[in-house]
Formats: structure tokens, sequence, C-alpha cells
């Protein structure tokens, strides 16, 4: 598979993954410092000089934490038009390319299909990527899994889904209620059950024999750990009637760089 993903964290401390073709280097979400972005790549063999262009999918901080930075490196950033307003940081807006949530566009030799999210901000959105063999699609920050977003998974041979949270873990925790309700809500974030089901529901549907890989995304830190959200979704797939090697399941890591996927 010539379309490569790296995560350089996934949580709610920051979120970043750098998605790379043969002559292309993309980074989705700008959510550590620039400085951390810079020497993670520099980690993987890449270069902040490399990148190509920033995609983003909203504004909350612990995805644009370093996006002034690296704009500095006068990279093209991409990014809904509702959510460059709503950013609120000093950018070079000559820089800033914006589109409505359902374009599609181009960034070199990978395309480009953005399609909107249910979260709490001003128009979130996830993106589904492909160099024209190979698909990977990012859906994180999102309450449920919409009709609309299917079709995106579907395409994908890398599917990156967020397993935010335990609801069980997250009801009987110190969250304030508030908190537990926003989290909770349509347009807070994607628990490990609703996740686990969108996936079987995905696979029930398809007539082919693909076996994507599903990289379990977002983790809390406070209410949900790796092996109960890989747990989870193997539990609900199986009680779903899905083939124990219908997809492969890894769980990406909340601080620490991921192996390179693809």
């Amino acid at each position: 598979m010539s379309l490569k993903i790296c995560s350089l964290a996934s949580g709610s401390s920051g979120n970043c993954y750098m998605i790379k073709s043969e002559d292309t280097v993309l980074l989705v979400d700008a959510g550590l410092s620039g400085k951390q972005i810079c020497e993670r790549l520099y980690n993987i063999g890449i270069d902040a000089e490399d990148v190509d262009a920033i995609l983003v999918t909203h504004e909350h901080s612990d995805h644009i934490r370093g996006l002034s930075p690296l704009l500095k490196l006068n990279r093209q950033i991409y990014t809904s038009a509702k959510t460059l307003d709503a950013i609120n940081l000093d950018l070079n807006r000559e820089l800033c390319n914006t589109f409505c949530p359902g374009d599609s566009f181009s960034v070199g030799s990978i395309n480009i299909e953005s399609f909107s999210t249910s979260h709490d901000a001003a128009d979130p959105v996830g993106y589904c990527l492909s160099d024209g063999e190979n698909c990977i699609c990012i859906v994180t920050d999102t309450g449920y899994v919409c009709e609309g977003i299917i079709p995106y998974m579907a395409k994908a041979d890398i599917l990156v889904l967020e397993s935010n949270h335990d609801e069980n873990i997250l009801k009987v925790g110190p969250y304030p209620w508030f908190l537990k309700q926003r989290i909770l809500g349509n347009k807070g974030h994607l628990s490990n059950e609703a996740a686990a089901t969108a996936l079987a529901e995905l696979i029930a549907s398809e007539n082919s024999s693909k076996k994507r890989l599903v990289l379990l995304a977002h983790l809390s830190k406070e209410n949900n750990f790796p092996e109960m959200a890989r747990a989870t979704m193997e539990n609900i797939l199986r009680e779903k009637g899905c083939k124990p090697n219908a997809c492969r399941l890894c769980v990406l890591s909340r601080s620490e760089v991921s192996e390179i996927y693809g």
C-alpha cells in the first residue's frame, strides 16, 4: 500500500496524523506544539519542510495548538470556512484554503473528500484521503456515526475511528455532570460501544471481503483504556455476527508516536 498513516498523538491532550503518498505529505490536525510535531516527524524520517499542507477537522485546541508555528513554514492549511472563522489564532489568510463540508479537493497526489461530523464545534469535519489506489478515512470527534458518514468509512482500507470512552466508567467517574452530558451527547464523543456498533453495521452491509485495518483513536485518559476499547470492539463485532477476521484492530496511543501503517 503506497498511502501511509502515522499517528503522532491521538487523545484529548493533542491530535495529529501524518498521511503520506509517494510524493505528498499531509498533516490532519496539529494539536501538539510546533516543536513536538517537528520532532516527531523527524523521528519517523520526515522533515517538517516536506509537509505540503495541514487539514484541520475543527477549532478545539487539542487539534490546532501547533498550527501557528507550522504556518511560519508557509504550509497551506485547509479547513471549512466556518472553522477558520472560529480559530482564534493570528493566521496568514493567504495560506488558508476553505471549503464546505462535502467538498472534494486535491493536494499533490492525494485526493481528499470532506464530510460533516457531529461535534460541539463550529463546523467539524472528517476526511477521506486517497491516492487513487488506497484510501484512509478519519472519523473522530463525533457524538454519533450518522448515515452520511458510513459511505466514506466503507471506502477505507485504513479506518481511524474514535473510541473515546466507556459509558459506564464515564457515568460513575469524577467528571462534573455537565461534562458527562456533553461527552455522552450527540455532539460529544464516540463511545467504545457506539464505535463498535457502527463498525459492525458497516461490515454487515458489505458484500466484499475487504479486510480493513481499524485504528481505534482519541481514547480518553480518565474514561477508557486500550484493553477495554479493543475488548469492547471485539465482543460487539462477535455478538453482531462478524467473522473474527473481518478487520484488523489496533489501538492508537494517546501520547506516543504509532508505527507507520500502510
